[in-house]
């Protein structure tokens, strides 16, 4: 069988990536005849004036995605504030379900969810960002007969997304974003065969997973490894492909390499800073007690205080020393 063209583009963008969004969107003619599924990462409290943005960017319709809303070319379809954004059988999904790669919404889940959907219809396309969630989604989509291309690296603020997709995906085509337009259209006026059958179950579980009111916790696959989860502590499982691992916990909190790298050293960051607040306090308190001492003439007590402030001085400058060691820069984490 054969589709008339590519007729669902996912597209995902983090830091640096409004921009790049709303370039991508004025370049886009008003007869396109394909959805666009937009997830940008965003804090759980922020706001939806992304889709406003992107609606005054170009004649396409953006609007926030509605949960069971019917897919239309030729619109606009935004991730919403801590819900995931999918597809299924057609239509919009929205979902609370587990963090990946420690954001919600994430491109991972909608892009996986687009290649097990449309499959070859999907055109996918990462824009700036850090780290590398949406190279394990840009994969599913190939493998599924999709197509895929990434914002050139020298035009990105941020390369890490473009990178690790391109790093997936070898065949990705890398383009300036008015190229990206440019090649969206394409794809989506191109004939495209729709033979392409990929069954994977560790994927479609995963996707009802989500897609469950009541998520029910059970033992992913793969192997029990001694890491614990950066979300909620819970035990790790590590899950190999040909080309990277991916560790996912009971609650089904996923993480790539670089993502779980990156949180635990967030994770680190925020026990030393915890530690440091802690011995600032007990310097504050032998100081206290020193001049107690001192006031009184307790000249045993004095010197303890004294040798105590000093020990605790020093554990302070070690501690602070490795907090400032440990930096977060996605865009230096390369996939071998």
């Amino acid at each position: 069988m054969e589709a008339p063209g590519r007729d669902v583009v996912v597209v995902a963008a983090s830091a640096g990536g409004v921009e790049s969004l709303r370039v991508l969107l004025s370049e886009l003619p008003a007869d396109l005849p394909a959805a666009v599924l937009v997830v940008l990462h965003v804090p759980p409290q922020g706001s939806s004036r992304l889709a406003g943005i992107l609606d005054r960017a170009g004649p396409l319709k953006a609007a926030p995605a509605e949960d069971q809303e019917i897919i239309r070319p030729g619109r606009v379809y935004v991730a919403r504030p801590d819900f995931h954004l999918l597809m299924s059988d057609g239509m919009i999904r929205l979902t609370r379900g587990p963090q990946h790669n420690g954001h919600r919404p994430a491109a991972d889940p909608l892009f996986v969810s687009a290649a097990l959907d449309p499959g070859a219809r999907v055109a996918a396309v990462v824009l700036s960002g850090t780290l590398d969630d949406g190279a394990r989604g840009c994969e599913a989509i190939y493998k599924h007969g999709g197509a895929v291309a990434v914002q050139d690296l020298a035009e990105c603020a941020f390369p890490g997304m473009p990178r690790a997709a391109m790093t997936a995906v070898p065949a990705a085509r890398a383009l300036p974003v008015r190229e990206l337009a440019r090649w969206v259209l394409e794809q989506s006026r191109t004939p495209v065969s729709t033979e392409v059958q990929v069954y994977d179950n560790e994927m479609e579980r995963e996707i009802e997973q989500f897609l469950r009111e009541a998520p029910s916790l059970g033992e992913p696959e793969g192997e029990l490894i001694a890491f614990s989860c950066p979300e909620c502590n819970g035990p790790i499982y590590e899950q190999k492909s040909a080309t990277s691992s991916r560790y996912v916990c009971r609650v089904g909190h996923a993480w790539s390499r670089d993502s779980m790298i990156n949180a635990q050293s967030d994770a680190v960051e925020r026990a030393l800073w915890v530690a440091i607040q802690r011995l600032e306090e007990r310097l504050r308190v032998l100081e206290r007690m020193r001049r107690s001492a001192e006031e009184r003439g307790q000249e045993l007590s004095l010197r303890y205080f004294h040798e105590e402030e000093e020990r605790t001085s020093e554990a302070l400058n070690t501690i602070r020393m490795l907090q400032s060691r440990i930096g977060r820069n996605g865009d230096t984490l390369l996939a071998d």
